[in-house]
Formats: structure tokens, C-alpha cells, sequence
């Protein structure tokens, strides 16, 4: 049986067709030879030597900490994020601090002038004649910059303004975003050179274009923070030469984003321990722990519904906690609005934040400041509190800052015995019908 081969993005096929229908090429299916068909050999795995990944280094540590130690020559990463987020001043600054190493980095930008992006590099230092702008959008051009092996880093700002094979009119469809991805990565291959591509988000948050796009690319990169903070946090949501479990941390400053050295030290805010509803919990996001502050308010209302507004925090979560604390732990949730949330814009997901997201609701409705505590543990719905995993490195990092009291699970411990302890008693009857007859309705319940 005859098989053909594309002699622009590598596709095979059984059959002959007049265009390749993976890169959209006319005429680029041509017969492979005999050698071309030939299976090589299968190895055992036990035969393998992996080789040595060398990379470009940045410099930029939190940076280069997700990645999992600099750019791999011949990779393709995708960078995605929100509108504003500073993905463009990212990749402008590691394309800047590549450069000063004497690495030359070409930004094909797509969606600015070039005056636009030089009044950014300007502003952010990133001044190197090594770092080459490019507003060019045709896929095949830039296939070609790829394969001369001039530029060791490609950027590409971003994939969406492409234009792709299947003509002008297509861009930024699907079909033109997974065509022209195909062609710059099978260029990067061939030429062992670095492409970092950006993505646009959608409304949802996925990135844009076909899922397809995150399986060909080598590492895909999120970009996210809170919109009306200054903090910017990267993560590594797919890397085949490195862990995904790590996070970077920046901060946007007139001078670009900045690398964060101690992002614990912010995140846990500028706290004196005096007021009720607040808790530190040591996070674990990758393999760094960040300290952060856990904040609930809660008010007395006459609604038949209260409100529950959460933020960084798994909303149904919440919904079990305050079912715990009113079942087990006497707390009457029933008459008051609760307002918990994470500061700093970081997101939360895993169990271990129950206990001091227990304990910062409680702190709110017995009007009890607990200081400086951190905690940890998982809240079950039959009142015990588990250990979670890591608990070594929480306790290092709370130490490290010198939180003066950690409050973590042990065996057989429920969630009432660890009230008792704090002093966090639910309210009397008569101190309720008190604040009720105040006619202040925000209020905090003591």
C-alpha cells in the first residue's frame, strides 16, 4: 500500500489527496520513499540514555522556576491569559533578559506597532540590540525566520493573529489557529529553535482556539491574578521537560513584573492579630508554600436567604463548613450573611484550607481576634478534622515567618474540641437579640 507524506508539516497519509489536510498545503503530498516507510526497530526502555536538556536560563528565577530551569531549544510553549494580565510584557521581558546573555530573541507581534512595543521595552529597561521586533503575521514567513536558526527564541504575539495557509479571511479561526500551529512547530523542530507562543482567553477562561493546540505544544502556561491588585501569578499547567507543580510569582510595577523573592511576606498582609475573622493558611501551590490570609466577616440579617459570597475558595466548601460549624460546633449560620475570602487574588482548591476557613468564620461570629495563628486541616462533614499531606513544609514556612501559634490535626481530633481550645464559643441567645434590636444592618454579629 503507497503512502504519502507532507513534505511541509510531515503528515502521512494512505491516501493521495491534492492538499495536505493538516497544514493546508496544495500539492505537498508527495510519495514517500521506501526508507521514509521503513519501522525502525523498536528499543526497550531499559536501553534508553536520556541526554542532557541544556537550556537558555533567563535569569528570571520565578521564571525559570516553572519552567522547570530555562527554555528548551526546540520546545513550544503557549502562554496564555487574560487581556491586560501582562502576558506581552512577560515574553518582552524574558526575550530582554535572553538577550543580555548574548542569546538573540525575535517578538513577532501581531497585535502592536512598533512603536507601541518600543515605548514598553522602554519603560520596562528591556534595551538590548539582541532583541529584535518583528511585526510580521504570515505564517510562512515566520516559518522561515524559524528554520535560518538566527533567533534561538521565537515569540509569537499572539497565535490568534496568525495567518494562517487557508488564507487572510480564516484568521484566527479554529481551523486557521491549529494549521498555523502545526507549520510553526514542525519549523521549530526541524531548526532546534525556542517558540513561545501567546494565546487569547475566551470568556470562560479556556484558552482560545481548538483543544488540539494545548496536546501539540510542549508546555502550556497560565497567567492569571487578581485584576484590581498588582500581583501575577505563573503556572505550569503542562511541561514535558519538568514538574507542573509550580507556581511564579511577580508583582506589575511601573517598571514591568517584577519577581517576587518572598511572596509569603505580602500575601499574608500587613496583620496585627487584633481583629476578629482573620487566619493564616499555609498554602501549597506546586512545591512552594505561600502563606496567606483567610479573611470572613459575617452580618446579621432578617433575609430569609442570607447571602454567601466567597472568593479563592471553592464555594461548596464553604457551603460544608458552615453546615459543620452550626451541626457540630453550635454555630446558628441561619440569620447571618458570610463574606469569606482569600487576599492577595490567589485561588485555593485544596482541602487542607477547611480548618482555618472554620476557624476565621467562627473568629467573625464569636467576635474573638486569634492573633497570629496559623492552620491547616481537612473539616469532614461528621465533625472530625484529617491530616493533610505536607504538613512538615507548612509548619517550616509558618515558622519562618514567625507566626507564633499553628493549629493543625492530629489523631481522632474533632472540630469542636479545636473551638474549645481557641475559646471560640457560639454567641448567646440574648447577646443575638441584642444586636438585632440595633438598627444597624451591617453590623458585625460579636
Amino acid at each position: 500500500m503507497a503512502d504519502y507524506r507532507c513534505t511541509t508539516c510531515s503528515y502521512r497519509t494512505s491516501r493521495w489527496m491534492g492538499f495536505c489536510p493538516q497544514c493546508r498545503g496544495s500539492g505537498t503530498l508527495l510519495e514517500a520513499d521506501a526508507d521514509d516507510r521503513r519501522v525502525g526497530t523498536p528499543t526497550p526502555v531499559a536501553n534508553i540514555v536520556g541526554d542532557r536538556v541544556d537550556r537558555h536560563r533567563t535569569g528570571i528565577d520565578e521564571f525559570d522556576r516553572v519552567m522547570g530551569g530555562g527554555v528548551v531549544p526546540g520546545s513550544v510553549a503557549l502562554l496564555g491569559g487574560a487581556p491586560g494580565v501582562g502576558k506581552s510584557t512577560l515574553v518582552l521581558e524574558i526575550g530582554s533578559a535572553l538577550a543580555e546573555t548574548g542569546v538573540s530573541v525575535l517578538i513577532a507581534t501581531g497585535e502592536e506597532s512598533r512603536p507601541q512595543v518600543g515605548l514598553r521595552a522602554q519603560r520596562i529597561g528591556s534595551m538590548s540590540d539582541d532583541l529584535l521586533i518583528t511585526t510580521e503575521s504570515d505564517v510562512g514567513y515566520l516559518s522561515d525566520l524559524i528554520r535560518s536558526g538566527v533567533y534561538p527564541l521565537v515569540v509569537i504575539d499572539s497565535i490568534q493573529t496568525v495567518t494562517g495557509v487557508t488564507g487572510e479571511s480564516s484568521t484566527g479561526s479554529m481551523a486557521a489557529i491549529r494549521d498555523s500551529a502545526a507549520t510553526l512547530i514542525s519549523a521549530a523542530k526541524e531548526a532546534d529553535v525556542a517558540v513561545l507562543l501567546i494565546g487569547h482567553i475566551t470568556k470562560d477562561g479556556t484558552l482560545a482556539g481548538p483543544k488540539s493546540l494545548e496536546h501539540m505544544v510542549d508546555v502550556v502556561l497560565s497567567l492569571d491574578g487578581d485584576p484590581h491588585r498588582n500581583l501575577r501569578f505563573l503556572r505550569g499547567m503542562k511541561n514535558r521537560f519538568g514538574s507542573v507543580n509550580e507556581i511564579g510569582v511577580f508583582e506589575m510595577t511601573g517598571r514591568g513584573l517584577e519577581p517576587m523573592s518572598d511572596p509569603s511576606a505580602v500575601l499574608s498582609g500587613d496583620r496585627d492579630g487584633t481583629s476578629a475573622g482573620s487566619v493564616l493558611f499555609p498554602a501549597l501551590d506546586g512545591r512552594r508554600s505561600l502563606i496567606v490570609e483567610i479573611q470572613a466577616l459575617t452580618v446579621s440579617t432578617r433575609s430569609a436567604q442570607p447571602r454567601r459570597s466567597v472568593k479563592g475558595l471553592p464555594t461548596s466548601r464553604v457551603h460544608q463548613i458552615l453546615a459543620a460549624l452550626e451541626r457540630h460546633g453550635g454555630f446558628k449560620m441561619g440569620g447571618l450573611e458570610v463574606y469569606v475570602s482569600v487576599m492577595g487574588g490567589l485561588s485555593i482548591s485544596e482541602p487542607a484550607a477547611d480548618l482555618p476557613t472554620a476557624l476565621a468564620i467562627a473568629s467573625a461570629v464569636a467576635g474573638v481576634p486569634l492573633g497570629s495563628v496559623a492552620a491547616w486541616g481537612e473539616v469532614g462533614l461528621t465533625g472530625e478534622v484529617r491530616r493533610v499531606e505536607q504538613a512538615d513544609r507548612r509548619r517550616t514556612e509558618s515558622r519562618r515567618l514567625g507566626i507564633g501559634q499553628v493549629v493543625e490535626a492530629t489523631d481522632h481530633q474533632r472540630l469542636d474540641d479545636i473551638l474549645g481550645e481557641l475559646g471560640l464559643y457560639p454567641p448567646s441567645e440574648d447577646a443575638r437579640s441584642e444586636l438585632r434590636a440595633i438598627p444597624y444592618e451591617n453590623h458585625v454579629v460579636p
